[in-house]
C-alpha cells in the first residue's frame, strides 16, 4: 500500500474517531425514558417524585386504547430504576422534553403531569408556550414551598429548601425509610398502592430524589404561570389534610397560587389523596374527559 494511501486512511480514521468522540461528548445524558403506546394525537404523561411511569397505566388504558390518542409516558432519570444523571434534574427534563416534542414534530400535544411532573409541565408550558396544546396538572402547585407561608419570597423559599436538603441528606437509611412510610400513608389510601409506590422509591437514587425535592421546594412559579398559553386544568386533593382546614381553605390556596394563570380551571376531589389516579380515577377521568372534549 502506498504511503499516500496510508496517510489518507490514517487521517480518515482520526477524523471519524474525532467526530465520534465529539458526538458522544455533546450528547446530553437522557433525563428520562419514554414508553409509547397507542396511535393518534400525542399525550405526554409525566410522573411525580420517585415514581415510575407505571403510575399512569390506568390513564394510558383509558385514553390511548381506542386509537384516538398516543401516550408518551416518561420515567425520570434516577427514579424507579432509571439511571441517574449528573446535575440538576428538573431543568434537564424540561429542556430534553422540549427537544423531544420538536424532534417528534408534535403539534401542541396534551401534557399531563402529577406532583413533581405537574410542576415540570408548568415550567414547560411557561418557558415554551407554543409547544403545549392543553395542560393538565394533577395535585401540584406553582410554589409548593409557599403553602404554609404564602408571603414567602423566592429567596426565603431557596433558604428553606437548602435546610430541607441538608436535613434529608443527613438522615440514616432507617430513618428515611420510616419517614417515607409515614408520608405515603397521607398520599394514597390502599395498601397495595402504598407498597407499589414504596417499591419505586427503593429503586430510586436517593441523592436524585432529595435534590429534586429540594429544587422543587425552592421554585416559585406564581408569577411566571402568566406566560402559559395552553388551556389548563388543575385537579387537586385536600381530604388527607382535613385536620388543617376545610375544603374552602384549600380551594382558596389553589386559587391564590394559580391566580396569574388566566382561565385555569381548578377542582378538588373529595375522596382522593395525592395520588388521585389511584384513589379516585373515575372522578379524574370524568374531569379530564370534559376538559379535552
Amino acid at each position: 500500500m502506498k504511503r499516500n494511501t496510508l496517510n489518507h486512511l490514517s487521517n480518515a480514521i482520526v477524523l471519524a474517531a474525532s467526530l465520534l468522540i465529539s458526538a458522544t461528548a455533546s450528547a446530553a445524558p437522557a433525563a428520562f425514558e419514554v414508553k409509547v403506546s397507542g396511535t393518534g394525537a400525542p399525550v405526554i404523561l409525566i410522573p411525580g417524585l420517585a415514581s415510575s411511569g407505571e403510575v399512569w397505566d390506568g390513564t394510558v388504558e383509558h385514553y390511548c386504547g381506542s386509537g384516538k390518542r398516543q401516550c408518551h409516558v416518561l420515567t425520570l432519570a434516577g427514579f424507579a430504576g432509571v439511571p441517574a444523571i449528573e446535575g440538576a434534574l428538573l431543568p434537564a427534563v424540561e429542556q430534553q422534553l422540549s427537544d423531544y416534542i420538536a424532534k417528534q414534530k408534535f403539534k401542541q400535544p396534551v401534557v399531563i403531569g402529577h406532583s413533581l411532573g405537574g410542576f415540570i409541565g408548568l415550567k414547560l408550558a411557561a418557558d415554551h408556550p407554543d409547544q403545549v396544546g392543553r395542560l393538565i396538572i394533577i395535585d401540584s402547585l406553582p410554589a409548593l414551598g409557599a403553602t404554609q407561608l404564602p408571603s414567602a419570597t423566592s429567596a426565603q423559599l431557596k433558604e428553606m429548601a437548602e435546610g430541607m436538603r441538608s436535613r434529608m441528606m443527613a438522615q440514616d437509611a432507617a430513618t428515611a425509610a420510616a419517614g417515607q412510610q409515614q408520608i405515603l400513608r397521607t398520599m394514597v389510601t390502599k395498601q397495595q398502592d402504598i407498597d407499589r409506590i414504596e417499591a419505586w422509591g427503593k429503586r430510586s437514587d436517593r441523592a436524585t430524589v432529595i435534590n429534586a425535592m429540594a429544587d422543587l421546594m425552592s421554585e416559585d412559579m406564581r408569577q411566571n404561570v402568566s406566560r402559559i398559553k395552553a388551556p389548563t386544568l388543575v385537579l387537586g386533593s385536600w381530604i388527607a389534610y382535613k385536620d388543617y382546614g376545610t375544603k374552602p381553605v384549600f380551594e382558596q390556596m389553589y386559587a391564590t397560587q394559580y391566580r396569574q394563570l388566566a382561565g385555569a380551571k381548578v377542582e378538588l376531589s373529595d375522596n382522593a389523596r395525592h395520588f388521585i389516579m389511584y384513589d379516585d380515577p373515575a372522578w379524574m377521568y370524568d374531569r379530564i374527559d370534559q376538559f379535552l372534549n
